[in-house]
């Protein structure tokens, strides 16, 4: 007869079956594998491109474990390390024909060898997988990566001169010019009153900077202010664009598909970068390195017969198709649902990227439409107005350049004078309007940053030390359970079962916590 209730040992025994489930894992080790990401912001991967790396593999004589799409990318399990080389440049072929400018990032991974069975043999949404290993046991790369933080700083300073200048006239303040010169900006004024009345605006109006009496060395006497970022001002760029810079890194190592990265802060103004398993060196400098420019720019000349649109000529593009184009005009292209159109833009920018401070998808509440609401600082709204006032009717166009190739994301008509809030309407669906606001926002970095260390962990130090630690742990267990088992005898042996139970639940509720080693 039992001693305990039936629903007791099914609890042990459910138990004891999710600890092998999530210990299992751990045994089979890593195998190379295959992962296809964007390389580009305007570039889409979705369960749909499964199918197409499939042909391209099959077409090339490989048969992978399995394809899978995961987190945004596609990952391709391979038997070896020479099929792994032979499917990364199949479908560099297939997907990058134009090496020059590739629209995809093919990358060399390591993804676990526990069978498929075995991952379905999920608890809720807890799917069975190994606990990650660092960089110390699995190998990787790692880097030291230092941001200038006084190009941070001279970025701010840049917009300071038109953030003044649309202060000055909002208040209706005259001023007989500004400059700027260093990291201060000098502001002239012909009579002392009106220098008092600007003091107390500037004072006011812009928190930020410390502004005080001084020459205005252009020789125009002491009637100028001269105003800097105070101390605590900078200090909190550098914090904003290191954490900033910080936060983009995370974005694009994610497509790396690198399980726990570290991208930490060291000092004031290094960034520490660790990406464990990471086999492919060259790429993921390439992907770190990545840098963003978002421009607005205006269209000259277009194909869209619109009689509310301005600029409609069709003679102006198609003569830059054939490769006449006008002075100061590029030509570019805007693909939208499939279609690509020829647009002719000028060369002059309105405003960049530098210049935005929001962009977010939101809802027409007259027609339910969806929009991506934009706000800019004082020098693009300044700049949007200016160029708006006289561009009701024309298109402008948002461009997005990546490594040097521009793309057109959009180029909406201008129905009204604009300065720094305004939205972009037309988008069909609020998917759309998420994209268009996330390709706003992403991409540059707040301040430039350099490599100034690099070195690469290689896996056969961290193989050594995981055979060591298995050994230890066997030799261990080993001897504890003899000493146990000799010394008292039938509870010994109790006492055993309880240790490997014990070790067996640890091990499945750390890999069910994707606890890193």
């Amino acid at each position: 007869m039992n001693r305990y209730a039936w629903w007791k040992y099914l609890i042990i025994a459910a138990a004891l079956l999710v600890g092998i489930v999530y210990t299992l894992p751990n045994f089979f080790g890593e195998a190379p594998a295959v992962q296809l990401s964007s390389g580009k912001s305007t570039v889409k991967i979705g369960p749909d491109t499964v199918p197409r790396v499939e042909a391209v593999l099959k077409e090339a004589g490989i048969t992978p474990d399995f394809v899978e799409f995961d987190n945004g990318s596609i990952k391709a399990r391979l038997a070896d390390t020479d099929t792994q080389l032979k499917a990364r440049d199949a479908i560099t072929r297939a997907f990058n024909p134009n090496a020059d400018d590739p629209q995809y990032i093919v990358a060399l991974n390591l993804l676990s060898r526990s069978p498929r069975w075995l991952s379905m043999m999920r608890v809720a949404v807890i799917e069975p997988r190994p606990m990650y290993l660092g960089l110390d046991l699995r190998g990787g790369v790692h880097f030291l990566m230092q941001v200038d933080m006084k190009a941070a700083v001279t970025q701010k300073v840049e917009g300071m001169a038109g953030d003044v200048r649309t202060l000055l006239r909002d208040k209706d303040i005259r001023h007989a010019g500004i400059r700027r010169d260093g990291d201060t900006i000098i502001v002239r004024f012909r009579d002392e009153a009106t220098r008092t009345a600007a003091m107390n605006a500037l004072t006011d109006g812009l928190p930020d900077e410390l502004w005080s009496n001084g020459p205005d060395g252009g020789g125009g006497g002491d009637l100028a202010l001269i105003g800097q970022l105070k101390p605590q001002s900078v200090r909190n760029i550098q914090d904003q664009a290191l954490k900033q810079n910080i936060t983009t890194l995370h974005n694009r190592i994610n497509e790396l598909g690198v399980a726990e990265p570290v991208i930490q802060q060291q000092g004031i103004d290094r960034v520490v970068v660790q990406l464990p398993g990471v086999q492919d060196t060259a790429r993921a400098k390439d992907i770190i390195g990545r840098t963003a420019t978002l421009e607005i720019r205006m269209v000259e000349a277009h194909l869209n017969n619109d009689p509310q649109v301005r600029d409609f000529n069709p003679g102006k593009v198609e003569g830059a198709i054939k490769g006449i184009v006008p002075a100061g005009t590029e030509l570019m292209y805007s693909r939208r649902d499939g279609r690509e159109e020829p647009l002719l833009l000028s060369k002059q920018v309105v405003f960049s990227g530098n210049n935005l401070t929001g962009a977010d998808a939101t809802i027409d509440q007259q027609n339910s439409g969806s929009l991506v609401s934009v706000t800019l600082d004082a020098q693009g709204g300044a700049a949007m107005r200016a160029a708006t006032r006289e561009g009701v009717k024309r298109r402008m166009a948002v461009v997005l350049i990546e490594k040097g190739k521009p793309e057109v994301l959009t180029a909406p008509t201008i129905q009204s004078e604009l300065s720094n809030r305004f939205q972009i309407s037309g988008m069909k669906s609020p998917e759309e309007a998420n994209d268009l606001a996330l390709l706003m926002r992403a991409g540059s970095l707040a301040a430039p940053m350099e490599i100034i260390e690099e070195r690469t962990v290689g896996p056969s130090l961290g193989a050594d030390n995981i055979r060591m630690g298995f050994d230890s742990l066997m030799y261990g267990f080993i001897a504890i359970s003899v000493f146990m088992m000799l010394y008292y005898l039938l509870f010994g042996v109790f006492s055993t079962i309880a240790l490997t139970v014990n070790l067996l639940l640890l091990v499945a509720v750390l890999s069910m916590l994707q606890a890193t080693l």
